[in-house]
């Protein structure tokens, strides 16, 4: 069930109702309607994997109580790799199975043996990567003594599998969701109000931006060779401006969403694009991903302690497994590996928390200095995206180098005036917006209500006339 589908404008209101006006006098009544709700969601995609996340949940749930229970360190350490094994090698067999026996079988026909591996005709499950993480930072937290584990399997369920999250995130941690679980939960008109604007802000960001900078993203991409260099360039940005519109309009649907049930989820994107260098973009873009990897991956390697080569060490292999999560392709360790070189430069010289608060901080407009870093900021981020939105190494590397050709100086094709209207509108927005937690979360709260109503009726009635072709999120197939 897609969040932009009849079917989710149907099934939220129902859920929301039952939830709100006749389980909401009993917590246990709620989170079961929430579970039930939650694989009801997921079955609408394919009920086949329903079987393979209620194992996820149950290994996990498990696993947890057996390392609280047990009494030295080894038996821990085995329970806690019995369910990173488990995890893992599931997470491996449906989504890097293939990936790793074509690699290999490539790896041997260059020098010169030929082979002939098995390949496995998977569907990838949808939302693995997401609750796999979810039930991996649980265990891990347990066996670092951060929580205990849970012993209601129904609240520990909806923590894995709670719906607005489940297929593509935020990365929640137990620590923050589950004592939302567990606490009675009050309706409020306020919470009610704000989640919906920013469900609304959400579908703006992906009907609106993201899907129809696809069409032109796709056109040139899928036939590059037919296209000016100018062309491409434009299509690169307006890819960028897709994957933040698309993912980011996600997470604002699933956190406006969650806000309805009163529940709040941790926040994935914090408007990566007014980022003044790469380490401020990383802590902006993804951002559950992003701090996931570095409390289970980088600190546990020594983080930016000991010498400047483990830091070195560290650094690049936080971003390559970043960029292998991603997708089973050679284009997304490129990826990230290109972001590794990126950030290099402010880990070696200790700039990297240079950025901390919000550019142009109590101030209409950014300064000279500012500007420029955002925009050299946002080139390299475009640049590495051209890599993570091509099929293979080979087309990014043959898109790129068409790029540096004598037409990059001719008029860029097929540009709709309207699409350059709405982005337009959709970045001043997003910078008179940028010090809360969504676009809109204060926009035109000075002005007078029916001024206000008025602008949320012409958000939507935007969003109904300028909706582009339908398409999934791109996050889902991670």
């Amino acid at each position: 069930m897609l969040f932009n589908s009849i079917s989710f404008a149907v099934f939220l209101p129902i859920v929301f109702l039952l939830y709100w006006f006749t389980t909401n006098r009993n917590l246990k009544l709620q989170n079961l309607l929430l579970l039930f709700s939650s694989y009801f969601f997921y079955a609408c995609w394919d009920y086949r994997f329903l079987f393979l996340l209620a194992f996820s949940t149950l290994l996990d749930y498990y696993t947890g109580i057996k390392i609280h229970q047990a009494t030295n360190t080894r038996t821990k350490k085995n329970w806690l790799w019995l369910s990173i094994s488990i995890n893992l090698g599931l997470l491996g067999i449906f989504k890097y199975y293939n990936f790793f026996t074509e690699s290999f079988t490539e790896a041997l026909s260059f020098i010169g043996i030929k082979s002939q591996m098995l390949s496995l005709n998977l569907i990838l499950p949808i939302g693995i990567s997401f609750y796999t993480f979810h039930g991996l930072s649980y265990i891990i937290d347990i066996y670092n003594n951060r929580i205990k584990p849970e012993k209601n399997f129904v609240d520990y369920s909806l923590f894995v599998s709670f719906f607005p999250l489940l297929v593509a995130g935020p990365i929640e941690r137990a620590t923050h969701l589950l004592p939302q679980i567990k606490k009675k939960r009050t309706f409020t008109y306020a919470n009610t109000t704000d989640g919906l604007r920013q469900i609304m802000w959400g579908l703006f960001k992906k009907l609106v931006i993201a899907d129809n900078c696809a069409e032109y993203v796709n056109a040139v991409f899928n036939n590059s060779a037919d296209y000016s260099a100018s062309t491409h360039i434009v299509a690169a940005i307006f890819f960028t401006f897709q994957i933040y519109g698309d993912f980011s309009g996600y997470s604002d649907i699933a956190l406006g969403t969650a806000r309805l049930l009163g529940i709040d989820l941790l926040r994935n994107f914090a408007f990566p694009f007014f980022s003044r260098d790469i380490a401020e973009f990383w802590r902006r873009w993804h951002i559950s991903l992003s701090s996931w990897f570095k409390d289970y991956l980088y600190i546990p390697l020594g983080g930016s302690k000991g010498s400047i080569w483990m830091k070195i060490r560290n650094t690049f292999i936080i971003f390559l497994v970043s960029g292998f999560w991603h997708g089973a392709n050679w284009t997304f360790i490129v990826w990230g590996f290109l972001n590794a070189l990126y950030i290099m430069p402010s880990i070696l010289f200790n700039t990297n928390r240079n950025n901390i608060y919000t550019v142009a901080s109590g101030r209409k407009f950014a300064n000279f200095k500012e500007i420029q870093q955002m925009i050299s900021t946002f080139g390299l981020t475009v640049f590495a995206f051209i890599f993570f939105r091509a099929d293979t190494i080979t087309s990014a590397v043959s898109y790129i180098s068409s790029i540096f050709s004598a037409s990059v100086f001719s008029i860029p094709e097929m540009i709709r005036p309207e699409l350059v209207i709405l982005l337009l509108a959709f970045f001043m927005i997003e910078w008179n917006g940028r010090e809360y937690h969504y676009a809109i979360e204060h926009f035109g709260s000075k002005w007078p209500r029916i001024m206000r109503i008025s602008f949320y009726y012409l958000l939507l009635f935007i969003i109904f006339l300028y909706a582009g072709t339908t398409q999934n999120f791109i996050y889902f197939q991670f």
